[in-house]
């Protein structure tokens, strides 16, 4: 039987003064980890190995300047710099952002290319990775534009899966984003999702309201009445089971978000403070509906404690796992889905000329 081959696992490292060298050099300071993938990070291993001495780890890098040369069972390091960096732990500087730029840009290309099978992204700082020709709010737009598809932040742990109908986008201009367009394009993308990606063959979806109480019956704004809810009509007469829109107040802490394969949130903070409450540390920012698969964990840079040796990895150690378990879900379920049917020159003839042949006598 032939060996099934690892998954090369990309991995962007982050704002080299926050918590991302810390947590990737945690997840793979386990060697169990090398049994499930072959890891290489986008970054420096000069860089890598003055962070690992700062933090004190025990942990091998192998340096590589080509994807070939990506070995099992070693911790790669796809080298895009050689000089010397400067580390200011807790500090949001031009130099970081500069190199989580540079790191992100082209582990983006390799995952393109198909260098890698799958990118999991370290955190960024949103705000000094910007540059003239980098002016996206954060990883999900850039890899939007870069992959085909249509993105969608999508935070997931094995119970709760958690999408959003618009993710960056200031709460004063929510509203008006929510169309009848997008919120079709956004079902049939976690639609979709939940079948390739996670196994499940007719999902169920709740749609949370856009306004408090889902507006009241227009007392509290009216977009819930005007493009809610007729939306979600015609998408049910389609088949689909897609419900609501539910009270954003109360659906979690009743428990209701248990019924549903998936919740769609209106917006950001609707779908992401729930999701942390209830899974901070556990869960996994997957960005769905592109062609490639890309992860990242559920937390950001954490200034606070970087260099302090405090960061919890189980996030980014599952994302990993995450990216994984989707890339091998998506080649089971074009498996299953493409036309297997072997049809044999016997049955060809029988099936052109419409009658079975004649037996021999």
């Amino acid at each position: 039987m032939k060996k099934e081959q690892k998954v090369r696992v990309g991995i962007s490292i982050g704002d080299l003064n926050g918590i991302g060298t810390e947590v990737v050099m945690k997840t793979f300071s386990d060697p169990l980890m090398l049994d499930f993938c072959v890891p290489v990070i986008f970054a420096s291993a000069k860089t890598l190995n003055y962070v690992k001495k700062q933090l004190g780890m025990q942990l091998d890098f192998y340096g590589i300047d080509a994807f070939a040369k990506a070995a099992e069972n070693k911790i790669n390091v796809y080298n895009l710099w050689k000089e010397s960096v400067t580390i200011n732990w807790g500090e949001a500087t031009e130099t970081s952002g500069d190199y989580a730029l540079k790191s992100f840009t082209a582990a983006t290309e390799a995952l393109k290319n198909g260098d890698i099978d799958v990118l999991v992204t370290a955190p960024i700082n949103k705000s000094n990775i910007q540059k003239e020709d980098f002016v996206f709010p954060g990883h999900t737009d850039y890899l939007a534009q870069e992959l085909e598809g249509d993105a969608m932040m999508l935070m997931v742990t094995d119970t709760l899966k958690v999408g959003l109908l618009t993710d960056h986008v200031a709460v004063k201009d929510v509203a008006e984003k929510i169309t009848p367009v997008l919120i079709e394009s956004k079902i049939q993308t976690l639609y979709q999702t939940l079948q390739q990606d996670f196994g499940i063959d007719r999902p169920k979806i709740a749609l949370l309201g856009i306004n408090p109480h889902v507006g009241d019956n227009g007392v509290i704004g009216d977009d819930d009445d005007k493009v809610l809810i007729p939306t979600l009509e015609k998408i049910r007469s389609t088949g689909r089971l897609v419900y609501g829109p539910y009270a954003a107040d109360s659906f979690f802490g009743s428990g209701n978000y248990k019924n549903f394969d998936a919740i769609l949130a209106a917006y950001h903070d609707q779908g992401l403070i729930p999701f942390k409450t209830l899974s901070f540390g556990k869960g996994v920012n997957y960005t769905a509906g592109l062609d490639k698969i890309r992860t990242s964990p559920d937390h950001g840079t954490a200034y606070e404690i970087a260099g302090k040796g405090e960061a919890d990895p189980r996030s980014f150690r599952q994302a990993v796992f995450t990216a994984i378990n989707i890339y091998k879900k998506r080649l089971e379920y074009k498996e299953l889905t493409k036309d297997v049917l072997k049809v044999s020159p016997k049955r060809l003839g029988r099936e052109r000329s419409g009658r079975p042949h004649a037996k021999k006598k």
